[in-house]
């Protein structure tokens, strides 16, 4: 198997985005958005996914940070999809639990080639920085309707928005990481193709 990376830009009226990624890293990460905490939650999906990522992000934070974070999602989601290729020899499953002091996050993946998301979060602040905490359903709602994945994101409890999205994103990445792991099955599916 050839190395899994892709490269996908996306430009809008709104937003210019560009992201290099590669499946089979070593977790290493450049990533430059205008939103801080965003930043903050990709570098620890690149790390603890082990991912290579470069992430290059512009758009109208003048308005809101909106369009930026839900950009983002859809081209990392295109992104990820473009790296798998057909999805070939992949586990597809993926479950990961972490704690994050006082948070416990459970992230369960199947890319499945089919989009659905279930987001039980929630959170007892508007924001963390300047960031509003409700962009992160957007963000992977647009990850997965682009990626063509399930993905079920469970918050258990938490009292500090910045542990619960933290604890989100690690679980996120392993899960990911997991469910893109080659193994010896050509396709896990009755059907014969995902």
């Amino acid at each position: 198997m050839g190395k899994r990376r892709s490269v996908t830009e996306r430009e809008t009226k709104e937003t210019k985005i560009k992201i290099e990624f590669e499946i089979d890293g070593k977790g290493e990460y450049e990533i430059n958005t205008p939103v801080g905490f965003l930043n903050h939650m990709l570098e620890l999906f690149a790390k603890h996914g082990n991912f290579n990522i470069k992430i290059n992000a512009t758009g109208d934070i003048n308005v809101d940070y909106h369009h930026l974070v839900e950009d983002v999602g859809i081209v990392l989601g295109k992104v990820v999809k473009n790296s798998l290729g057909d999805f070939s020899g992949i586990k597809r499953y993926g479950n990961k639990i972490i704690p994050m002091d006082d948070s416990l996050s459970m992230v369960t993946i199947d890319l499945s080639n089919r989009p659905f998301m279930v987001y039980n979060v929630k959170f007892s602040t508007e924001k963390v920085g300047q960031m509003d905490v409700e962009l992160f359903e957007e963000f992977f709602h647009a990850f997965a309707n682009n990626l063509k994945c399930n993905l079920h994101i469970n918050n258990y409890y938490g009292k500090n928005s910045h542990h619960i999205i933290e604890s989100i994103f690690k679980a996120f990445a392993h899960s990911l990481k997991e469910a893109a792991t080659v193994t010896d099955i050509k396709t896990l599916s009755t059907k014969g193709v995902l």
